[in-house]
Protein backbone atom coordinates (compact mmCIF):
# COMPACT_ATOMS: atom_id res chain seq x y z
CA UNK A 1 0.00 0.00 0.00
CA UNK A 2 1.19 3.37 -0.67
CA UNK A 3 1.73 6.07 1.65
CA UNK A 4 1.33 9.75 1.52
CA UNK A 5 4.53 11.35 2.36
CA UNK A 6 4.51 13.81 5.29
CA UNK A 7 5.29 17.74 4.38
CA UNK A 8 5.41 19.89 6.88
CA UNK A 9 3.21 22.60 5.94
CA UNK A 10 4.46 26.22 4.24
CA UNK A 11 3.95 29.32 6.75
CA UNK A 12 0.46 30.28 6.34
CA UNK A 13 -1.11 33.78 5.58
CA UNK A 14 -4.52 34.89 6.07
CA UNK A 15 -5.58 37.85 3.62
CA UNK A 16 -8.95 39.78 4.20
CA UNK A 17 -9.35 41.87 0.55
CA UNK A 18 -12.00 42.50 -1.44
CA UNK A 19 -11.89 40.70 -4.96
CA UNK A 20 -10.37 42.29 -8.23
CA UNK A 21 -10.86 40.86 -11.29
CA UNK A 22 -8.07 42.20 -12.87
CA UNK A 23 -5.76 40.38 -10.58
CA UNK A 24 -3.89 44.00 -10.47
CA UNK A 25 -5.04 44.54 -6.69
CA UNK A 26 -6.79 43.49 -3.85
CA UNK A 27 -7.14 40.06 -2.83
CA UNK A 28 -5.73 37.91 -6.00
CA UNK A 29 -2.54 40.62 -5.59
CA UNK A 30 -2.43 39.28 -2.08
CA UNK A 31 -2.84 35.31 -3.17
CA UNK A 32 -0.32 35.50 -6.00
CA UNK A 33 2.43 37.64 -3.75
CA UNK A 34 2.13 35.67 -0.67
CA UNK A 35 2.27 31.99 -2.93
CA UNK A 36 5.25 33.71 -4.92
CA UNK A 37 7.23 34.03 -1.66
CA UNK A 38 6.51 30.48 -0.19
CA UNK A 39 4.14 30.90 1.89
CA UNK A 40 0.44 29.10 1.43
CA UNK A 41 -2.39 31.63 0.85
CA UNK A 42 -6.10 32.00 2.52
CA UNK A 43 -8.59 34.46 1.51
CA UNK A 44 -11.82 35.79 3.24
CA UNK A 45 -13.54 38.06 0.52
CA UNK A 46 -14.66 41.27 2.34
CA UNK A 47 -16.10 42.71 -0.76
CA UNK A 48 -16.46 42.52 -4.90
CA UNK A 49 -15.88 44.81 -7.17
CA UNK A 50 -16.42 46.05 -11.12
CA UNK A 51 -12.95 46.97 -11.64
CA UNK A 52 -10.35 46.82 -14.82
CA UNK A 53 -6.63 48.39 -15.05
CA UNK A 54 -8.01 52.26 -15.20
CA UNK A 55 -10.24 52.35 -12.14
CA UNK A 56 -12.76 51.11 -9.68
CA UNK A 57 -16.58 51.27 -11.31
CA UNK A 58 -18.28 50.28 -8.12
CA UNK A 59 -18.05 47.71 -5.17
CA UNK A 60 -20.70 45.69 -3.15
CA UNK A 61 -19.32 45.19 0.56
CA UNK A 62 -20.28 41.08 1.74
CA UNK A 63 -22.44 40.86 4.58
CA UNK A 64 -20.80 40.60 7.78
CA UNK A 65 -21.75 37.20 8.90
CA UNK A 66 -20.43 35.89 5.88
CA UNK A 67 -17.04 37.33 6.14
CA UNK A 68 -17.09 35.96 9.58
CA UNK A 69 -18.17 32.84 8.60
CA UNK A 70 -15.12 32.78 6.14
CA UNK A 71 -12.73 33.41 8.58
CA UNK A 72 -13.58 31.46 11.53
CA UNK A 73 -14.09 28.50 9.42
CA UNK A 74 -10.47 28.42 8.21
CA UNK A 75 -8.71 29.53 11.31
CA UNK A 76 -10.66 26.39 13.51
CA UNK A 77 -9.17 24.45 10.49
CA UNK A 78 -5.39 25.27 9.53
CA UNK A 79 -3.01 27.47 11.70
CA UNK A 80 -2.44 31.28 10.82
CA UNK A 81 1.41 32.27 11.40
CA UNK A 82 0.20 36.27 9.67
CA UNK A 83 -2.78 38.38 8.87
CA UNK A 84 -3.02 40.33 5.98
CA UNK A 85 -5.52 43.33 6.00
CA UNK A 86 -7.01 45.31 2.63
CA UNK A 87 -10.26 46.81 1.66
CA UNK A 88 -12.82 45.96 3.87
CA UNK A 89 -15.81 47.37 2.61
CA UNK A 90 -17.76 48.37 5.21
CA UNK A 91 -17.79 49.71 9.02
CA UNK A 92 -19.60 46.37 10.02
CA UNK A 93 -16.49 44.33 8.59
CA UNK A 94 -13.87 45.89 10.00
CA UNK A 95 -16.05 45.33 13.48
CA UNK A 96 -16.16 41.81 12.91
CA UNK A 97 -12.86 41.61 11.86
CA UNK A 98 -11.52 43.03 14.73
CA UNK A 99 -13.50 40.70 17.26
CA UNK A 100 -11.66 37.12 15.30
CA UNK A 101 -8.52 39.41 15.67
CA UNK A 102 -9.07 39.73 19.19
CA UNK A 103 -8.71 36.00 19.66
CA UNK A 104 -5.38 35.46 17.91
CA UNK A 105 -3.37 38.31 19.54
CA UNK A 106 0.31 36.95 18.68
CA UNK A 107 -0.67 36.39 15.13
CA UNK A 108 1.25 39.54 13.13
CA UNK A 109 -1.24 41.75 11.35
CA UNK A 110 -0.64 43.82 8.30
CA UNK A 111 -3.04 46.56 7.54
CA UNK A 112 -2.97 48.22 4.14
CA UNK A 113 -5.41 51.30 4.18
CA UNK A 114 -7.10 51.22 1.29
CA UNK A 115 -9.01 54.52 0.92
CA UNK A 116 -8.95 55.07 -2.57
CA UNK A 117 -7.95 53.74 -6.05
CA UNK A 118 -5.25 54.90 -7.66
CA UNK A 119 -6.85 57.15 -9.98
CA UNK A 120 -8.95 58.52 -7.28
CA UNK A 121 -11.70 56.68 -6.91
CA UNK A 122 -13.30 56.87 -2.91
CA UNK A 123 -13.09 53.72 -1.41
CA UNK A 124 -13.44 54.09 2.05
CA UNK A 125 -16.05 57.22 3.89
CA UNK A 126 -15.49 58.59 7.31
CA UNK A 127 -17.31 56.26 9.11
CA UNK A 128 -15.08 53.45 7.36
CA UNK A 129 -11.96 55.67 8.75
CA UNK A 130 -12.77 56.44 12.27
CA UNK A 131 -14.24 52.63 12.82
CA UNK A 132 -10.87 51.47 11.36
CA UNK A 133 -8.98 53.95 13.70
CA UNK A 134 -10.97 53.43 16.33
CA UNK A 135 -11.04 48.86 15.95
CA UNK A 136 -8.06 47.85 14.06
CA UNK A 137 -5.04 49.88 14.68
CA UNK A 138 -4.80 48.62 18.28
CA UNK A 139 -4.55 45.35 16.74
CA UNK A 140 -2.28 46.11 14.03
CA UNK A 141 1.48 45.17 13.40
CA UNK A 142 2.66 47.23 10.63
CA UNK A 143 0.68 49.76 8.73
CA UNK A 144 1.37 51.08 5.48
CA UNK A 145 -0.09 54.14 4.11
CA UNK A 146 0.90 55.82 1.26
CA UNK A 147 1.47 59.83 2.32
CA UNK A 148 -1.95 60.80 1.41
CA UNK A 149 -3.64 57.42 2.97
CA UNK A 150 -1.55 58.82 6.17
CA UNK A 151 -2.64 62.06 6.06
CA UNK A 152 -6.06 61.02 6.05
CA UNK A 153 -6.00 58.60 8.93
CA UNK A 154 -4.16 61.10 10.88
CA UNK A 155 -6.76 64.10 11.03
CA UNK A 156 -9.20 64.80 13.61
CA UNK A 157 -12.37 66.10 13.48
CA UNK A 158 -11.20 69.67 15.55
CA UNK A 159 -7.84 69.85 13.35
CA UNK A 160 -7.41 71.84 10.68
CA UNK A 161 -9.18 74.95 11.88
CA UNK A 162 -7.61 78.32 10.91
CA UNK A 163 -4.81 76.73 9.20
CA UNK A 164 -4.60 74.76 5.70
CA UNK A 165 -1.02 73.41 6.41
CA UNK A 166 -0.65 69.67 6.05
CA UNK A 167 0.73 67.44 8.68
CA UNK A 168 3.96 67.00 8.11
CA UNK A 169 4.41 63.16 7.68
CA UNK A 170 6.13 62.48 10.62
CA UNK A 171 3.99 63.85 12.55
CA UNK A 172 1.51 61.91 11.02
CA UNK A 173 3.47 58.32 11.77
CA UNK A 174 3.61 59.33 15.58
CA UNK A 175 -0.23 60.21 15.80
CA UNK A 176 -0.88 57.03 13.74
CA UNK A 177 1.21 55.05 16.22
CA UNK A 178 -0.65 56.64 18.91
CA UNK A 179 -3.52 55.04 17.81
CA UNK A 180 -2.20 51.62 19.25
CA UNK A 181 -0.43 50.00 15.69
CA UNK A 182 3.21 48.85 16.58
CA UNK A 183 5.06 50.19 13.49
CA UNK A 184 4.07 52.50 10.46
CA UNK A 185 5.86 52.10 7.15
CA UNK A 186 5.24 55.62 5.38
CA UNK A 187 5.85 54.63 1.55
CA UNK A 188 6.96 57.48 -0.93
CA UNK A 189 5.15 56.65 -4.10
CA UNK A 190 2.67 59.29 -4.10
CA UNK A 191 5.38 61.68 -3.64
CA UNK A 192 7.17 63.86 -6.02
CA UNK A 193 10.30 63.02 -5.30
CA UNK A 194 12.81 61.93 -7.70
CA UNK A 195 13.46 58.47 -5.83
CA UNK A 196 10.94 56.83 -3.64
CA UNK A 197 11.52 56.53 0.09
CA UNK A 198 9.93 55.02 2.52
CA UNK A 199 10.34 55.11 6.41
CA UNK A 200 9.58 52.67 9.56
CA UNK A 201 8.71 54.16 12.47
CA UNK A 202 8.25 52.15 15.93
CA UNK A 203 6.64 52.82 18.66
CA UNK A 204 8.81 53.38 21.20
CA UNK A 205 12.04 53.47 18.91
CA UNK A 206 11.08 56.48 16.28
CA UNK A 207 12.31 56.38 13.37
CA UNK A 208 13.75 52.19 12.73
CA UNK A 209 14.93 52.35 9.02
CA UNK A 210 14.88 54.56 5.39
CA UNK A 211 15.04 53.25 2.15
CA UNK A 212 15.80 54.58 -1.09
CA UNK A 213 14.40 53.09 -4.37
CA UNK A 214 14.82 54.70 -7.90
CA UNK A 215 11.17 56.06 -8.99
CA UNK A 216 10.26 53.65 -12.08
CA UNK A 217 8.27 55.25 -14.76
CA UNK A 218 4.93 54.58 -15.36
CA UNK A 219 1.62 53.89 -12.80
CA UNK A 220 1.05 50.89 -11.17
CA UNK A 221 -2.15 48.88 -9.84
CA UNK A 222 -1.61 46.71 -6.84
CA UNK A 223 1.89 48.05 -5.60
CA UNK A 224 0.85 49.00 -2.26
CA UNK A 225 -1.10 45.41 -1.59
CA UNK A 226 2.16 43.88 -3.17
CA UNK A 227 4.05 45.75 -0.54
CA UNK A 228 1.82 44.61 2.07
CA UNK A 229 1.27 41.26 1.08
CA UNK A 230 4.83 40.87 0.74
CA UNK A 231 5.49 41.99 4.05
CA UNK A 232 2.82 39.64 5.81
CA UNK A 233 4.56 36.84 3.83
CA UNK A 234 8.17 37.22 5.52
CA UNK A 235 6.86 37.80 8.72
CA UNK A 236 5.06 34.57 8.26
CA UNK A 237 8.47 33.26 7.56
CA UNK A 238 9.88 34.28 10.82
CA UNK A 239 11.85 37.52 9.82
CA UNK A 240 11.77 40.22 12.56
CA UNK A 241 9.97 43.71 11.08
CA UNK A 242 12.92 45.62 9.65
CA UNK A 243 13.80 42.72 8.24
CA UNK A 244 10.44 41.45 6.90
CA UNK A 245 10.10 45.62 5.34
CA UNK A 246 13.48 45.41 3.81
CA UNK A 247 13.01 42.02 1.86
CA UNK A 248 9.46 43.16 1.08
CA UNK A 249 10.73 46.34 -0.36
CA UNK A 250 12.88 44.36 -2.86
CA UNK A 251 10.58 42.25 -3.64
CA UNK A 252 8.03 44.69 -4.44
CA UNK A 253 10.56 46.85 -6.14
CA UNK A 254 11.78 44.21 -8.74
CA UNK A 255 7.96 43.12 -9.17
CA UNK A 256 7.25 46.55 -10.41
CA UNK A 257 10.24 46.56 -12.57
CA UNK A 258 9.33 43.67 -14.57
CA UNK A 259 5.44 45.08 -14.60
CA UNK A 260 3.62 44.85 -17.66
CA UNK A 261 0.23 46.47 -19.38
CA UNK A 262 -2.42 44.45 -19.74
CA UNK A 263 -4.98 46.80 -20.63
CA UNK A 264 -5.23 50.36 -21.19
CA UNK A 265 -5.18 51.86 -17.79
CA UNK A 266 -1.97 51.25 -15.14
CA UNK A 267 0.66 48.96 -15.55
CA UNK A 268 0.15 45.29 -13.29
CA UNK A 269 3.67 44.22 -11.44
CA UNK A 270 4.57 40.71 -12.27
CA UNK A 271 4.40 38.79 -8.66
CA UNK A 272 5.90 35.70 -10.62
CA UNK A 273 9.05 37.34 -12.20
CA UNK A 274 11.28 34.85 -10.91
CA UNK A 275 9.83 31.96 -13.01
CA UNK A 276 9.84 34.43 -16.32
CA UNK A 277 12.94 33.43 -18.45
CA UNK A 278 14.24 36.58 -19.64
CA UNK A 279 12.52 38.79 -17.10
CA UNK A 280 15.41 41.65 -16.74
CA UNK A 281 14.50 41.68 -13.57
CA UNK A 282 17.85 41.03 -11.00
CA UNK A 283 17.13 38.38 -8.18
CA UNK A 284 18.18 38.90 -4.27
Amino acid sequence: MTTHPVHMPPPIVLSFAASDPSGGAGLQADLMTVSALGCHALSVITALTVQDSLGVASILAIDADWVEGQARTLLEDMPVAAFKIGLLGSAENMRVIAEILADYPHVPLVLDPVLASGRGDELADEEMIATLREVLLPRTTILTPNSLEARRLADEEDEGEGSDAPRALEDCAQRLLSFGCQYVLLTGTHDHTPRVVNSLYGRESGLLRSDVWDRLPGSYHGSGCTLASAIAAHLASGLPVSEAVQAAQAYTWQALAAGFRAGMGQYLPDRFFRLRAGSGAVLV
